[in-house]
């Protein structure tokens, strides 16, 4: 029996939008063996090409109820209200500046991303949102996901684990079809729970 999926396509963030993924606290390496005396010349011609998965997030966005349902300190964007609330759900991802990576990217890449939201318990969903953008010449860094309530991905009231999968390619032109690689981070725990209503 295969998992329920929800697909979206989503509209590409303006770059100067999207944070800088974090610092790397493995030191640099040493550099490497020389292939000739001048460097010149190298098989790997096309060289590297990679990407880097961060700050996988699924938030809500309702804030604080009005009087007279208080919350102490502050409500938590982790509890999100079953059919009432927004809730963001995204990751982002840097790609390198290799030619390759300028070229793949210049020709249009497909890149899908999959958030697993797997419940605990019986009791608890398990849906997958899957989000699909298409890269764009010069851009390196994106933010790929959807704004939706959990009652637009059929989530019920539940304590869930979220885990997100990626796929880079193929491209979209005629000739693409191949697949360049695949990602994974994880995992954050949300919780979905009927709320009460806010009074006006």
């Amino acid at each position: 029996m295969s998992t329920p999926v929800l697909e979206k396509t989503a509209t590409l963030a303006p770059p100067s939008e999207l944070p800088n993924p974090p610092v790397p606290v493995r030191p640099v390496g040493e550099q490497g063996p020389q292939y000739s005396d001048t460097e010149t010349y190298s098989k790997q011609i096309l060289g590297k090409s990679a990407f880097e998965l961060y700050k996988l997030h699924v938030v809500g966005t309702k804030g604080n109820p009005a009087k007279p349902w208080h919350v102490a300190p502050e409500q938590s964007p982790f509890i999100i209200d079953d059919d009432a609330e927004k809730m963001i759900v995204g990751v982002y991802i840097e790609f390198d500046r290799s030619p390759l990576t300028k070229l793949l990217l210049c020709l249009g890449t497909k890149i899908v991303a999959n958030f697993h939201f797997e419940g605990f318990g019986g009791l608890a969903a398990e849906k997958d949102l899957k989000v699909e953008i298409t890269s764009k010449e010069g851009q390196f860094r994106y933010w790929i996901g959807d704004v939706l309530t959990p009652a637009d991905l059929g989530l019920n009231s539940g304590y869930y684990q979220v885990a997100s999968t990626v796929q880079i390619g193929p491209v979209t032109e005629k000739c693409g079809q191949y697949v360049f690689g695949y990602g994974y981070i994880g995992e954050i725990r949300v919780q979905i729970a009927q709320q009460p209503n806010t009074l006006p």
